[in-house]
């Protein structure tokens, strides 16, 4: 089992259960690990488990659809789950796949009045509004922290394949004090991240990489858990919460997912909608966009009209690019052979995708919003974000290409008053006539 970063937003919600009970909720995309942290920490924390399936147990759902009295539940449960234990204060109750049951939601806040048990929830779909077309009998708010769990990030791509935390600490420190990476640790390093470009943070892919050491073996899971996510494309419950997929619905979303690796193949990665289909149109299929955003395959990264904070106020809504937010995931969906070209160096039409994605990818993870500035006269930054509590502007390289749009910028202090920016890159860190250079690995520390 892997060491994940959300065990300690775990740990702390226990705590804070001293001050006020409120049930966990934690969302994401299918196979990122959410079930398995969740009974790991409530085995090392908890005297008793319950553990509830609401996807693969569906005749549970109906004991949820009378009142929802503490007692009677506990009774009901007891029944349906043999061996089940409800021992009052030393009992965690785990309710997974949250989203098939509208009204085990709506029972949270009975259950935390009552007090008796504590309440974990996970949920792959919960982040789709209208999922579950049921009548529910409402959602309580002030009884639910929610939190969102992404892929592993690439520190805890390190953990997971045995690098020495203090290799770690000492690549955290130099990026701090702006000190080189020690040659041989930095080529390492970047080793290191060009497999992660190709494997991405699904505990299961990473697995078998650790096991193999075979990417061709790591593609093939990969594109099996695609073709399990595309399973999920247009399906809701309906008001019986049957499962049910719309087929309209579905059509358009396979066309947005299709035309990913062409979008961002261009020059120019903004997202048009001309590529989906000859008849697409941001009217008949920004929902198809939206859906994939929250389902959590795909995250969109916004233009920016002017470079001032607040950034999310000067966001264009209608020009955005879209990135896949696990890079690993987006590497298979191109064709054989790329993850060879990643590892030699040879990148082609796609380096830029590949590299800006996994800049997104981090960014992301750390739930930074995306934002980049375009200008037409050709003028642009991969990314705008907020760093140090400053405007910082990112320029991604695949090698250490010159960053001509970030030095334009810099050297414009009249209309430009910005001094903060990286410029991520297959080298070392350095600071060069105001650019300050570090190694691509170094992303995910611009927090």
């Amino acid at each position: 089992m892997f060491e994940r970063k959300i065990y300690n937003d775990i740990v702390s919600w226990h705590e804070s259960l001293k001050i006020k009970k409120r049930a966990l909720i934690i969302k994401g995309l299918r196979q990122i690990g959410k079930t398995t942290i969740v009974r790991k920490f409530c085995e090392e924390h908890y005297e008793n488990v319950v553990y509830i399936d609401f996807m693969h147990n569906t005749s549970v759902k109906s004991l949820f659809d009378k009142d929802l009295n503490v007692n009677d539940l506990i009774i009901s449960l007891s029944a349906s789950n043999l061996g089940a234990k409800f021992i009052p204060y030393k009992t965690i109750i785990i309710f997974d796949e949250l989203q098939e049951c509208a009204n085990a939601r709506s029972a949270i806040k009975p259950f935390m009045e009552d007090g008796r048990f504590d309440l974990i929830c996970t949920g792959s779909l919960l982040g789709l509004r209208g999922y579950n077309k049921k009548v529910s009998k409402g959602v309580s708010t002030g009884f639910e922290k929610v939190i969102t769990m992404k892929p592993m990030d690439f520190e805890e791509y390190l953990w997971a394949i045995g690098l020495e935390k203090s290799v770690i600490d000492y690549v955290k420190k130099s990026f701090v004090d702006k000190t080189q990476v020690i040659p041989n640790v930095n080529e390492k390093l970047m080793k290191y991240f060009k497999e992660y470009l190709c494997v991405g943070g699904l505990p299961d892919v990473v697995n078998v990489f650790n096991l193999t050491h075979d990417l061709t073996q790591v593609r093939e899971i990969q594109q099996s858990i695609l073709e399990s996510y595309k399973d999920d494309f247009g399906k809701h419950l309906n008001k019986n919460e049957v499962q049910e997929i719309n087929q309209t619905e579905l059509t358009k979303i396979m066309q947005v997912y299709k035309s990913i690796t062409n979008q961002l193949a261009k020059e120019n990665k903004k997202f048009q909608y001309k590529l989906v289909a000859s008849n697409a149109k941001a009217r008949s299929h920004s929902n198809a966009i939206t859906w994939l955003e929250e389902f959590g395959l795909i995250c969109k990264c916004h233009n920016l009209n002017n470079l001032e904070l607040p950034l999310d106020g000067n966001k264009d809504e209608d020009t955005f690019k879209i990135y896949v937010t696990d890079t690993g995931l987006f590497i298979a969906m191109l064709e054989d052979g790329t993850t060879d070209n990643i590892i030699n160096g040879d990148l082609k039409v796609y380096k830029g995708a590949i590299f800006e994605n996994i800049i997104a990818d981090a960014f992301n993870k750390l739930h930074k919003n995306l934002y980049y500035y375009h200008k037409p006269s050709g003028l642009e930054i991969d990314f705008v974000t907020r760093y140090n509590n400053e405007l910082t502007l990112i320029e991604v390289k695949s090698n250490n290409g010159n960053a001509k749009s970030l030095k334009e910028i810099l050297n414009n202090k009249d209309k430009y008053d910005i001094n903060s920016n990286f410029k991520l890159a297959d080298t070392n860190i350095g600071t060069t006539n105001g650019i300050n250079t570090i190694p691509l690995y170094m992303a995910f520390l611009i927090k």
